[in-house]
């Protein structure tokens, strides 16, 4: 990363961008404050505000964050996407400031409803790679607001959980193509909101790929999840980070199945289920997933 030093001290510049370069945010934000508040607002001090406080964005240091990402929204032109507003659209949002987080949404150019509480718009659907015990998975989601989304699908690793809130980056990192439709994949920043619902593990037998849709439905109405564990296939990181074309497949058969759901209630309409078609459907082994 380059930049035209200006007024600013050519020294400290060239040694943050030379820290940025190391990826040593730690440095990269404390020289680039530094040379900022030489000349708060000389040419070009939107630019130096910005990567200053996105080197505490990658450390996660909200609140330092989000004291520098004002000074650069509040030197960038509004209604033109400029990034200083999404930038400090997600450290709002970290933090649960509401107002300023619709602000910078707005500022961005975003169609954003007036108010004052927490953002739940229908974004419509995403994927976001979220990371796990054993490394990261990608999952559908319901996207919120410009960095925020439901997990939709029920998680292998039973550490993240159906119906959970996530907090994501602004910059796809791969998509997804389904049914014709090209869907993004952003990376998860940080977890959001935990969900109280636990995994599950079941086999259930089905003589019909209608009855595997049955059960997913009569978990749907109940804003519940269901996933056959054999649906989800592992791919390289290369592969994952491109653009991959899937295919929603159910078989019939024994099928290990993994559920976002109260054991109780899973039980209940696990029983349901199988009564509607008492000579097709079974199940057995319901308990949580590990």
């Amino acid at each position: 990363m380059r930049f035209s030093r200006g007024p600013f001290d050519a020294d400290l510049v060239s040694q943050a961008y030379q820290a940025w370069d190391a990826e040593d945010w730690p440095r990269a934000g404390e020289l680039l404050e530094r040379a900022v508040r030489q000349a708060p607002d000389a040419r070009g001090s939107d630019k130096l505000w910005f990567d200053a406080a996105l080197a505490y964005k990658f450390l996660r240091d909200w609140p330092k964050a989000y004291e520098l990402g004002r000074e650069a929204a509040a030197r960038s032109p509004r209604g033109r996407q400029d990034p200083a507003f999404w930038n400090l659209g997600i450290v709002a949002t970290v933090l649960r400031d509401w107002s300023t987080a619709r602000d910078c949404w707005q500022g961005y150019g975003l169609p954003i409803p007036p108010g004052d509480g927490e953002i739940l718009e229908d974004f419509g659907p995403t994927c976001v790679r979220i990371n796990t015990a054993g490394g990261q998975e990608v999952v559908w989601a319901q996207r919120l607001c410009p960095t925020r989304a439901r997990v939709l699908n029920v998680p292998l690793d039973p550490g993240r959980r159906f119906g959970e809130v996530v907090l994501h980056d602004g910059v796809p990192n791969g998509e997804r193509v389904f049914q014709g439709q090209q869907v993004p994949v952003f990376d998860e920043i940080l977890l959001f909101t935990a969900s109280e619902l636990p995994t599950l593990s079941v086999t259930v037998t089905a003589s019909a790929p209608d009855d595997v849709e049955a059960l997913y439905e009569m978990f749907a109405r109940d804003n519940l999840g269901a996933e056959v564990r054999d649906t989800v296939k592992p791919l390289c990181n290369c592969c994952s980070e491109g653009s991959v074309t899937q295919e929603r497949t159910v078989q019939a058969g024994r099928r290990s199945m993994l559920l976002g759901a109260p054991e109780q209630r899973a039980a209940e309409l696990l029983d349901q289920w199988r009564a509607e078609r008492p000579d097709d459907r079974s199940w057995t082994g319901l308990h949580p997933a590990t």
